[in-house]
């Protein structure tokens, strides 16, 4: 069975950084979409960015280009999202996510489409 674990959430001013992490486990292939989603009360759930395991270029949701970098330590099973120049809009529970596919491109939508899903991390980004 799958499992992903996220951290790294907290408050934070606007302008600041945060790193989120995604410790994964239980997986029985080798190739997968890895994705960061985020939803915000009263919201649907978004599409921030996503990867390959086999390599390609990641790809970012609209709201977030430029400011967010998602990446993977193959070695410790953990997808990373770094967040900079965060904005009060930002603000929301952000999930990791996979789904099992033997090529990229790997895009971050539809969020239906991924299988497994972490619990969720809370970023708060205060104006």
């Amino acid at each position: 069975q799958v499992q992903l674990v996220e951290s790294g959430g907290g408050s934070v001013q606007a302008g600041g950084s945060l790193r989120l992490s995604c410790v994964a486990s239980g997986y029985s292939y080798s190739r997968y979409c890895m994705g960061w989603f985020r939803q915000a009360p009263g919201k649907e759930r978004e599409g921030v960015a996503a990867l390959h395991t086999g390599g390609g270029s990641p790809i970012y949701g609209d709201s977030v280009k430029g400011r967010f970098t998602i990446s993977r330590d193959n070695s410790k099973n953990t997808l990373y999202l770094q967040m900079n120049s965060l904005k009060p809009e930002d603000t929301a529970m952000y999930y990791c996510a996979t789904k099992k596919q033997a090529w990229p491109p790997c895009p971050p939508w539809p969020a239906q489409d991924y299988n497994y899903w972490g619990q969720g991390t809370q970023v708060t980004v205060s104006s």
